[in-house]
């Protein structure tokens, strides 16, 4: 019943290389959506605000880094 379902090193190496990549590729675009959002702010200097504990802010990025973090997974599933 399970013969079709080898599991072995060597079949686990590309398929552990595609996720690596993937969820580097992930983090760079959340990094970047995070810049282009302080680029659209120029007035809100967000790193500050967020050293001083701002709540609004922080609450702010975390939706925005959520909303990017689907869209890109969205993208790189297909």
């Amino acid at each position: 019943m399970f013969a079709s379902l080898a599991f072995t090193v060597e079949g686990l190496g590309l398929p552990l290389l595609a996720t690596a990549v993937f969820g580097l590729l992930g983090i760079a675009l959340l990094v970047l959506g995070f810049k282009v959002f302080e680029w659209a702010t120029p007035k809100l200097d967000v790193e500050k605000k967020l050293q001083e504990g701002s709540v609004a802010v922080a609450i702010t990025v975390a939706g925005l880094l959520v909303a990017i973090a689907i869209i890109v997974a969205a993208a790189i599933h297909g």
